[in-house]
């Protein structure tokens, strides 16, 4: 299991788990290698910006190889989605966990409120929180766009499947794309709220909830 210290300064002891690599040159503990590249990777970040740092040095300072780390992440940027991508493995289970008679809408505005749920105060995707300080803002527009599809689809086949229409019609694209776009509206609102930010779920509850409401009427299910 990965550490969910979120790239931040958690204890280089806090990822231990056995499977590891050993110690690098500067006395870093056995941790496995998946956490230590995570870790090394939010120290580097804020120390010399996403921009100025490579996978080399990031190899480098988890004490593993260039090799190890693409063992791992198929590219540098999909460390800043590390936690997110984490949660929504399992986001699928989430949309379909309502029963079968429960309305399209409303299934998915609770499974995508129970995935923002993982997410608060003591959990915070630092390269969302610290854009500006790590110099991440273009890399995770970039980066964004085929996760925000993903989850689109996903969001589509759930609705599609629960209202019994065609998941590349038009109100099931429409309406997952909506919900999405809300959501990560609340996302932004969120991670900009700074040290008064509480928890994410009730502002994507907020964001999400009148757009399931409009679209449920479309659905024939207001």
């Amino acid at each position: 299991m990965t550490p969910r210290h979120s790239m931040q300064a958690a204890p280089s002891g806090a990822s231990a788990q056995s499977g590891g690599h050993g110690h690098s040159g500067s006395g870093r503990p056995r941790a496995s290698s998946r956490g230590m590249l995570a870790e090394a990777a939010g120290e580097l970040f804020l120390e010399q910006t996403y921009a100025g740092t490579t996978v080399d040095d990031i190899a480098r300072r988890a004490g593993v190889s260039r090799a190890t780390f693409f063992n791992y992440f198929a590219a540098k940027s999909d460390l800043l989605w590390l936690e997110v991508d984490e949660s929504l493995a399992a986001f699928p289970a989430m949309l379909a966990a309502a029963d079968d008679d429960v309305e399209p809408m409303t299934a998915v505005l609770e499974a995508v409120v129970r995935l923002a749920e993982g997410f608060g105060p003591d959990r915070l995707p630092l390269a969302v929180t610290q854009v500006e300080l790590m110099g991440t803002d273009a890399e995770l527009q970039a980066s964004a766009l085929p996760r925000f599809l993903s989850v689109v689809r996903l969001v589509a086949a759930a609705i599609s499947r629960r209202a019994g229409e065609d998941p590349d019609g038009l109100l099931p694209r429409a309406a997952a794309t909506a919900v999405v776009g809300a959501a990560v509206a609340a996302a932004g609102v969120w991670a900009r709220a700074g040290v008064r930010r509480g928890p994410l779920a009730p502002l994507v509850r907020a964001a999400v909830e009148p757009v399931c409401a409009g679209y449920a009427a479309a659905f024939g299910s207001d």
